[in-house]
Parts: C-alpha cells; structure tokens; sequence
C-alpha cells in the first residue's frame, strides 16, 4: 500500500484526522495504546487506515478501479520489480499501487485486519472459498506429490481433492475420523514410496459432521514423514470455528483457510476466500493468485471490512444460541444423534483435540434424525422460520440436508462410510431469539 510515509494513495499532508492529543501522528499500524496490546474486535475499526487518505472520512471509501497511476515511469519500474521480487524492498518500502489484480486499498487493509484474528503474518483474500483452497493447494503441491487430507471434506473441495488434482499427478490419501497418528502413518508408508509428501490439508471440525481432527497430530506426521531439509505445510479449513473459536496456527499449522462468505461476511450477501499464514508461505501462494486473478474485487473487500467490525459480537451470539438449541435436540426422542462440540463430554470421541485447540463449540450443528432422507425430508420442509439454504455463518439460521445437497457428489460409498446418510441435517445458527428457533424446531420435529 505505497510508501511508509504519506498516504498509500499518493502524497498528502498530515491532518488532524491521524493526530494524537500528544502531537504525535498515529501510524496506521498501531495496536497498542500506552502498552496495553489492542484486541482485534477493537482494531477492525481502524487498522491499516487514516481518515486523512480519503478527506477525512471515517470508513475506507470503495477503491472501484482496475489501475492506478504512477507519478513517473521510474516508481512505475519500481513497483513491477517489487511486486515481481525481482529486488528487495528498501526498510520501511511497501509495495505500490499497481493494478487491481496485484493490490488495491481495499483489498489490502482487509488483508491487514484479518491477520490480527490468527496472528498470522501474511493474508491473502480470494474471490471465493474454493478459490483460496485451490490456489494455495497448487502453490503448494506438485506432481508425484501426495496430499494427506482429513475427510469428510466439503464437496467443492472433496471433488477438488479425489478428481481434479490426480490429473495433475498429485495422489491422495484419506485421515477418517478416529485415527490414530499409527494408523495414518501405516497409510502413508506405503503411499510415500519414491514420492514427496507435499502437504497436509485439514478440515477441523468436519463439514458436514462436525468431527475433529488433532492439528498438533498433523503436524507431527507432517514434521516425521516429510523429506530431509523440506517442511511439509499443514493447512487447515477453519471455517466452521474460525476467526474466533479456533486459531490453528497456534497449534502447528502453517496455513489457515477460510470461505470468508461464511463467518468473516456473515450476510449472505458476498462470495470470498481467505488464507493466512507465515510469509514465506504466503510469497508461493500470492505468486500463484496474481498468475490465476482470484483475488476479491474491491466491492467485496469493503463489505467483509464492514463485517469484521460486528464479528466477535455475530459468533459469540450465534454460539450461544446454538448450545440451547443443541441440547434441546439431543433430549428429542425423534433425534438419534447430536454431534455438537459444546456437548462433548470427557470420554467423548474428539473431546481432548476440543480441549486442546478450540476456544468455543461455534455454532454448527449436525444431528441425525430417527428414520432416512423421507423423514429428513418432512422435517426441513416443515420449518417455517429457518431458511433451506446451503451456506452457514450468516445472520440468519440456515438448514441442509448435506448428503442430497452440500455432498451430492462425493462418492456413495464414501458417504455411507463417514455417516453422510439420509437422516443427518445441519443446522447453521444465526441471531434470531433461540426460543423462537426451539419453537419452530420443535414444530417441524411434530411433523415427522
């Protein structure tokens, strides 16, 4: 976003917009205030922005431009040999203004904030979820590489993995539920002869059945089974939990990935993709966005901005919601199975990787129904307040029904083996009254 000094934007004087009562002027980057570290719900305000880039106005105006002027050709050069790599940047030197493709301020002050949830060093965001996870999967994977990947996996990604990616000789294999690092070590053995393991790619808790999977694990097969010298990245979808309930890079993972449609914009309104990590990392995976162009557009930029700033209040809403209604549907004599994190229990399957690497249960609910799809079926056609709808994390409550919709694709026999089945729903809780959600649940559940 240009030059340390000045406005990103091009030179101007400093205001009073920026200036603290001391005198001094508030750098952009701040984030503490007289040694106290701010938190990142109280810097989606203002970080990586002033009022005085933009006549003073409070929120990050709308960047809708495909290109940016330069002052010459000279700082022209300069910009295209940073953003190629081509020379290393000057102490303090940030990268121009180029193209809409490579940078714009919207896009860029996004990037900054959301690295403040995972503490990661770098962000990158994408035109959409898949766009994150096959851009940094193809940054990161090459052929004759396998691919360790948990399942279930959302579908896009699930066809992503099983289909696309062995035509570029990239072989996988499967981490099911419940595994131990022995068992998926004796898998890998065999999978690794004469080949590299490329990278470990996480969904943890798994969509659609919200099943967990231990990132401290990954990254010990990663460290064990990867080649002498060579760091195999672990990379994991934390969509379900994250930015709030779930920070994997404190854990062992280099990567983390988000479908920013869901939580980070929360209002059904825009399609996005994040990913975070460590910079070296991030430099492969931003390479590969420019030569692809699926980075957002400014528009959605600056609506995800606007999300941020209401995240922490969405998420921790909607959690709270969700544990009622989680416990009202494992006491239903017509629901065989809930498989809520918030009702994990010592002994329960997955509860010690909860304790280890979440900060809360979120707000995914899966549960399986007494009877098939027909009675799945009647229930979510009886719901008159939650919307049938195949996305998650927004304001309002959404239902699916994963094997017939989210997972339509995924491979029969797959389906049956991770309980995929006709009787599980999901639920995505949003921010209405939960009262007014039990009562419909429980009116819908009267008409099985």
């Amino acid at each position: 976003m240009g030059p340390a000094t000045g406005s990103p934007y091009g030179e101007s004087p400093v205001s009073t917009y920026s200036a603290r009562k001391d005198g001094t002027v508030r750098d952009e980057y701040d984030d503490t205030i007289a040694g106290r570290k701010l938190s990142p719900e109280t810097l989606m305000m203002s970080y990586g922005y002033r009022p005085e880039w933009s006549e003073g106005a409070i929120k990050s105006p709308i960047f809708q431009t495909s290109t940016f002027v330069f002052e010459s050709a000279a700082e022209g050069k300069r910009f295209f040999a940073l953003a190629e790599g081509s020379v290393d940047a000057e102490p303090g030197e940030k990268l121009g203004l180029i193209y809409s493709r490579l940078n714009n301020p919207d896009l860029e002050i996004l990037e900054n904030r959301l690295t403040l949830w995972d503490g990661a060093e770098r962000g990158l965001v994408f035109a959409s979820g898949m766009a994150a996870i096959t851009t940094a999967m193809l940054a990161l994977v090459r052929p004759g590489d396998v691919l360790l990947h948990t399942a279930p996996l959302y579908g896009g990604t699930d066809h992503f993995v099983r289909e696309l990616l062995p035509e570029f000789g990239i072989h996988s294999v499967e981490w099911e539920p419940g595994m131990s690092e022995a068992d998926v070590d004796a898998l890998l053995e065999p999978a690794l002869k004469g080949r590299r393991l490329g990278a470990i790619l996480m969904e943890t808790p798994a969509n659609p059945t919200n099943d967990l999977f231990s990132i401290s694990m990954a990254r010990r097969i990663a460290d064990r089974h990867g080649d002498p010298g060579d760091h195999v990245p672990v990379a994991v979808d934390n969509t379900f939990l994250g930015p709030l309930w779930q920070h994997p890079l404190q854990h062992g993972a280099d990567l983390v990935i988000y479908s920013a449609t869901k939580y980070i914009g929360g209002h059904s309104d825009l399609i996005a993709g994040a990913v975070l990590g460590c910079a070296a990392l991030m430099g492969k995976v931003a390479g590969m966005r420019t030569v692809l162009g699926s980075m957002a557009t400014p528009m959605n930029s600056w609506l995800m901005m606007r999300s941020l700033e209401t995240l922490d209040l969405r998420m921790r809403r909607e959690s709270a919601s969700a544990e009622r209604i989680a416990a009202f549907l494992a006491d239903h004599p017509k629901v065989l199975e809930v498989n809520y994190l918030g009702l994990l229990r010592e002994g329960d399957p997955g509860y010690e990787i909860y304790r280890e690497q979440a900060e809360g249960p979120g707000a995914m609910i899966s549960f399986w129904i007494d009877g098939g799809e027909p009675e799945a079926f009647r229930f979510i056609d009886a719901l008159s307040l939650i919307h049938i709808a195949v996305s998650l994390g927004s304001t309002e409550t959404l239902v699916e029904h994963p094997a017939t919709m989210t997972h339509s694709g995924v491979d029969a026999d797959e389906k049956k083996k991770l309980r995929v089945n006709g009787s599980l729903v999901r639920f995505s809780i949003g921010v209405e009254n939960p009262d007014d959600l039990i009562h419909d649940i429980s009116n819908a559940l009267d008409a099985i």
